[in-house]
């Protein structure tokens, strides 16, 4: 089969099976197992694919049509400019996310500045999305990325790595603050914060392919920010700032859950669609 070809029939089954966005997804999937690029599409569309590659591509067709997302096919997920490496425990960043690393990176900046290093916690770090994100904009910061799942520290670890920052972040295994000693300029977080009833409603790639565990919130989807909050004054230093993404209707009570444990709110972000996204404290 020539690649042109591989193309447009990949676009024709996902689109005949009701695939929302069946070319973009039929592109991604046809690029990352033929190794080829848009521009490859445009000069070479006669160019041959081994038959293996094209079985290959229809056993990732199969896998989109029965509704796992591209990029759990692909394995990889980019954010802020990184690839990102996903595994089964992981939550797949999503670009609202990056508003929370728009809104805390000239905090790190500052901090960097002034003190020489911004020691960052990221509680909660899956692929290490956040904390990557960070270390990736400020050499002088460093990071210790907190999950209870291994399968995620290691897969945050990989990403690391692979970005070259490895040196300057520390996966750890820690149910939120248990295992966690020492103080930080910055306390981060996008934590599960679906409340338990809704995760059935939720649309069935996150449902059925994200970890439920980092999803659910708890009855209300605030146990996550509950415990941060009532931990997180032994960890901070002193001017230390705790940086959160919240539901688009968590705004008040989150709010209300840190002020109640001694902070001011000083940021409030809405994210890509305009809802309430991100919140950043100061005690």
């Amino acid at each position: 089969m020539k690649l042109a070809a591989l193309h447009l029939a990949a676009r024709r089954r996902l689109a005949a099976a009701g695939i929302s966005d069946a070319g973009l997804d039929a592109r991604l999937i046809v690029e990352h197992l033929t190794a080829t690029t848009r521009t490859d599409a445009v000069l070479r569309p006669d160019a041959p694919v081994p038959a293996e590659t094209a079985h290959a591509v229809e056993a990732a067709l199969d896998r989109r049509i029965a509704g796992e997302p591209v990029h759990r096919i692909l394995g990889f997920r980019e954010f802020y400019g990184m690839r990102l490496g996903l595994s089964p425990e992981t939550l797949e960043p999503r670009p609202d996310t990056e508003t929370l690393v728009d809104a805390l990176l000239p905090f790190v900046g500052d901090t960097a500045a002034r003190e020489g290093v911004c020691r960052i916690l990221d509680l909660g770090t899956g692929t290490g999305a956040i904390a990557l994100a960070l270390l990736a904009q400020e050499p002088h910061a460093v990071a210790t990325g907190v999950d209870v799942s291994e399968d995620a520290l290691a897969t945050a670890a990989a990403n690391a790595a692979s970005l070259g920052v490895a040196e300057r972040f520390t996966a750890k295994k820690s149910d939120w603050f248990a295992g966690i000693t020492g103080r930080y300029h910055l306390i981060v977080s996008n934590p599960p914060y679906i409340p338990s009833s809704e995760i059935e409603d939720l649309q069935h790639e996150v449902r059925n392919f994200d970890p439920r565990r980092a999803l659910d919130g708890g009855p209300d989807g605030l146990e996550p920010y509950r415990a941060i909050a009532s931990g997180s004054a032994r960890h901070l230093e002193e001017g230390g700032c705790v940086g959160l993404e919240i539901g688009h209707d968590q705004r008040r009570d989150v709010t209300e859950l840190f002020e109640q444990a001694g902070y001011d709110l000083i940021a409030q972000h809405k994210d890509l669609g305009g809802n309430d996204r991100v919140l950043v404290f100061r005690r």
